[in-house]
């Protein structure tokens, strides 16, 4: 079923096969003004010189029929365009346009306003539902699952257990535990998890009269969509059994680290360009979203903390526009904190309360050690042996208290092909061999 609202256009539905954007066939589908969108056709031949109707039509992915043909007449009728040729095809998607001097001072006049010349923008309210719509499409794991999707790593059965129903919550996870141990590739198994997993979001959304990009190319990985005709470059051409301002994605997996500072956190407006980039956890919006080495950014933890309190209670979060418009969007993100320094430091009771679960990643046990370093070992074609491992384990840990760390297997194998290499011989785990990789390896600090 398809639910109208005054002035947003379609508001897209739920079905059993999953979520799919209503397919546009006229203006007020759109939710847009026309006089905005003939703007936006007067920007991009502004920027991209002459163009054909349907190639206008991809440039701001709406169908031409019904669509983009009712305003380029229009915008002949008013001498703001031209048609300067046709390339021999049929009907007026063929006719190449170009803008008149009219037109072109219109266009300056848009400019001025903003500077964004794309994909025809999507009504905030409209994703907003969007959003709410596809929280149901999660694939919830089982143990059966975990073990498959964890199979590279050697955890716990005591952590191993806990992560399942983390996973399934799509609230919030804090692991924390000393460096090395694996957090943040339990946290990259998830997201290749969320990967398998599809959704649909927007190019951009209409806000006011402003437009928010959503899609990143970086965070955003598309999926194969079967639901309309692609072109190699990613945008729809003719007639589509949806609306083409949106894009089928494998639902998102996006790691911030030091770089996030409470601005990446809200809207980012662009003095230049005039229009707004979406926060992280907008674009994380339906998958995960990981906060690595927590405690390391620029600002402090108990303000980018704080900042955190209201989205992950009331699963809302509130952004704000350069007017100071505060607007509301649904935050239906699982949020990973990873961690390595110690939670007295970095957080309080009240804020732990509301972290739905906390999971300690600590040191492997030596059974656990000698699994890690077989499988590495065999992985980098090193001839494996007990004797040099139990040497390794007595000489460079328990004499001098070291303690093991999950990511050490990787690294002293990693020394012992450097130094074969360089002594022309093949690796393995003799004495030598051994005492020279962690000679290399390990400071004492």
């Amino acid at each position: 079923m398809v639910v109208k609202q005054p002035g947003t256009g379609q508001i897209p539905h739920a079905s059993s096969g999953g979520f799919t954007p209503p397919q546009i066939n006229t203006l007020e589908d759109t939710g847009l003004s026309p006089l905005w969108l003939q703007d936006l056709i007067l920007k991009v031949l502004y920027f991209r010189g002459y163009l054909s109707g349907s190639k206008i039509s991809d440039e701001i992915t709406l169908p031409f029929a019904g669509v983009t043909d009712q305003l380029l007449t229009t915008l002949k009728q008013e001498k703001l365009i031209e048609i300067k040729s046709s390339q021999g095809g049929l009907g007026e998607g063929s006719y190449t346009y170009g803008i008149t001097s009219a037109g072109i001072v219109r266009a300056r006049e848009a400019l001025e306003r903003s500077q964004y010349a794309g994909p025809a923008p999507v009504p905030f309210e409209v994703y907003n539902e969007s959003i709410r719509r596809q929280k149901s499409g999660r694939v919830a794991v089982t143990s059966r699952t975990m073990r498959q999707i964890l199979s590279q790593l050697v955890i716990s059965e005591a952590s191993f257990q806990r992560l399942g129903p983390a996973l399934n919550s799509g609230t919030s996870i804090f692991m924390y535990g000393p460096p090395g141990n694996g957090k943040t590739s339990i946290a990259r198994a998830f997201g290749n998890l969320v990967l398998t997993q599809s959704m649909y979001i927007p190019y951009a959304l209409y806000l006011d009269g402003q437009v928010i990009k959503v899609y990143d190319a970086v965070s955003h990985s598309l999926a194969p969509d079967n639901d309309a005709n692609s072109n190699p470059t990613g945008t729809l051409r003719g007639s589509s059994r949806r609306d083409p301002r949106w894009l089928k994605i494998r639902r998102p997996f996006i790691v911030v680290g030091g770089e996030l500072t409470l601005e990446g956190l809200d809207l980012v407006f662009d003095d230049t360009t005039k229009f707004y980039e979406a926060p992280f956890q907008v674009k994380a919006n339906g998958g995960i979203l990981l906060i690595d080495d927590f405690g390391r950014q620029q600002v402090r933890p108990r303000d980018l903390l704080n900042r955190w309190i209201v989205p992950l209670e009331n699963r809302v979060d509130f952004l704000r526009l350069h007017t100071g418009r505060k607007v509301e969007v649904p935050f239906d993100v699982l949020i990973v904190f990873s961690t390595n320094l110690p939670p007295k430091d970095l957080v309080d009771e009240a804020f732990l309360r509301r972290l739905r679960h906390k999971i300690e990643i600590g040191d492997p046990s030596f059974e656990e050690y000698r699994e890690i370093f077989k499988r590495v070992a065999q992985d980098k074609r090193i001839e494996y042996n007990d004797q040099g491992l139990a040497y390794l384990l007595q000489e460079w840990y328990i004499k001098r208290n070291r303690k093991l760390r999950a990511s050490h297997p990787r690294d002293l194998c990693d020394q012992i092909l450097d130094i074969a290499s360089y002594l022309a011989m093949p690796p393995s785990m003799n004495r030598e061999m051994i005492d020279r990789a962690a000679l290399a390896y390990f400071v004492d600090i």
